[in-house]
């Protein structure tokens, strides 16, 4: 019998739940919600986090060669930085406010882990033959979603010039990647289907950009961050068109691609809400909150489902392995 593979994307599930829990306490920092909800939606994505790592690592220790293919594999290798990535959410939002030395030093660790996976990615990029047609918006992930929630942990657990020094290092690898991502999905053929799901990650940078600026800026808005919020917005608006694409597929687990891309984009929404205050800003809180949730609840519903019937993994295909995520 075919044994299921477990994707690297499987750490996309408590990236996600992360993103939701940050949503909840940027909302109950503002005093709109109760901040043990937030508190515990982190929870929850750390038990996940933990019940993927095993899982995974079962999956790798289970055959010869299946961790080193997928860490050089060029579709499924940017995906495995969301192992190294997630903790630094968990450490400096859930663990941080009740041992802010625990918090700080788990920080630190995933945050060199992340820098140095992240290099490694790079210069494997650098030295192996890439083919374009394989690049997909989950390129952003290692270096540029790494570099920018680094900056954001840091920020929150004090460390603000090491959270200034990543905030570079995710802008400038975004403004490099930006353009060949945006010039692969413009002049290229369409992404396989189980990649379509990773075009919503190019809202993602604007929007995590956003937060970690205003980690380290006090939530102030100023020039940068209505310039960043411009670009995001545009971001936005190209989803909406893709909204046709996006309801043909089938659901995977590359489907959490939509959760943590949206979670930050919900973030950022609820900063500019309290930041400016507009009549009926409350209401406008709420209906972020709700939107985002109900989107993530529905896709940790149907992940459950999935599960039950067996369906959340199937065997690969000959044919499909090579461009599975």
């Amino acid at each position: 019998m075919a044994v299921p593979r477990v994707p690297p994307n499987i750490f996309s599930m408590a990236f996600g739940l992360a993103g939701l829990g940050g949503s909840w306490v940027a909302a109950g920092q503002a005093g709109h919600v109760p901040m043990i909800v937030g508190r515990a939606l982190i929870g929850l994505a750390a038990a996940v986090w933990l019940v993927s790592v095993g899982w995974y690592l079962a999956y790798a220790c289970g055959g010869r060669g299946r961790l080193r293919a997928d860490l050089e594999d060029p579709v499924a290798s940017p995906f495995a930085s969301l192992a190294l990535i997630t903790p630094m959410l968990l450490a400096s939002e859930g663990l941080a406010p009740y041992s802010p030395t625990a918090g700080k030093i788990l920080v630190d660790v995933f945050l060199v882990l992340t820098v140095l996976f992240g290099g490694w990615l790079t210069g494997q990029w650098v030295c192996r033959d890439m083919d374009l047609d394989r690049m997909h918006p989950g390129y952003f992930l290692p270096t540029v979603a790494g570099g920018l929630v680094s900056c954001i942990s840091a920020a929150r657990v004090g460390q603000t010039r090491l959270a200034e020094v990543m905030f570079g290092l995710g802008v400038i690898c975004w403004f490099i990647l930006g353009s060949m991502i945006t010039g692969r999905l413009f002049h290229r053929p369409r992404l396989p289907e189980p990649l379509l799901p990773t075009m919503t990650i190019e809202v993602a940078p604007a929007a995590i950009a956003s937060v970690a600026y205003f980690a380290l800026d006090q939530g102030r808005v100023d020039f940068i961050a209505a310039g960043l919020a411009g670009y995001g917005l545009l971001m936005v608006i190209v989803q909406l068109r893709l909204i046709p694409l996006y309801a043909r597929l089938r659901f995977t687990v590359s489907t959490w691609a939509f959760t943590f891309s949206w979670a930050v984009v919900a973030t950022t929404t609820l900063h500019w809400i309290d930041a400016g205050k507009p009549a009926g800003h409350v209401v406008y809180t709420y209906l972020v909150l709700a939107a985002i949730t109900v989107l993530i609840g529905g896709i940790a519903a149907r992940t459950v489902l999935a599960l039950a019937r067996g369906e959340l993994l199937p065997p690969p295909s000959p044919a499909s392995g090579a461009h599975s995520p």
